[in-house]
This record gives C-alpha cells, structure tokens and sequence, in this order.
C-alpha cells in the first residue's frame, strides 16, 4: 500500500490568509489536490473540509498541519480527536 501524504490547513475567519500554511505544506511534497483547507472557529472539529480529510486518510498515511493551535484549541480535544488511523506531523 503506498502512503499518501495529505495537509490540513485552518484559519478563523475569512480575512485570515491561508497562504503561509499552504507553502509549508506544498513544500513537504504534499500534492495541493491532498490539502484540505477550512475557514472557520477552531472551536469544535465541525468543519466541512476536516470531515472529508477524516473520510479519506487511511492507515499509514502521513498528515501534515501547520501547528497544533491551527488543528484545534484545546490539546485534550486534539487528543480524543485523533482517532483516525493517520500518522500526524506538525512542523
């Protein structure tokens, strides 16, 4: 099975730029069509682009986030989330 390499990228609202995680993430190899991106509030794990990443990582893949504060704001919530079956970076 290969590993496929995805990237998450969050900001809060709309006047937030995503560029600067986007480049991090286009420079660790990951293909853009494998980059999920959402503009919303970190305060839950109820957004539309990170519940398709969840759909599609699989066992073995390598998911790459920017920083643990742009995945979600509470480490306690962070935890219980990552279920999944992904090997996470953050860089």
């Amino acid at each position: 099975m290969d590993v496929r390499k995805f990237g998450y990228i969050r900001v809060s609202s709309k006047d937030q730029n995503e560029v600067r995680q986007l480049e991090a993430i286009k420079k660790l190899g990951v293909d853009p069509r494998d980059i999920f991106s959402d503009k919303q509030s970190g305060k839950d794990f109820n957004r539309a682009q990170y519940q398709l990443l969840k759909r599609v990582v699989r066992k073995g893949d390598i998911l790459y986030i920017h920083s643990l504060d742009r995945f979600g704001r509470n480490k306690e919530e962070i935890l219980q989330e990552w279920v999944f079956p992904a090997f996470v970076q953050c860089f």
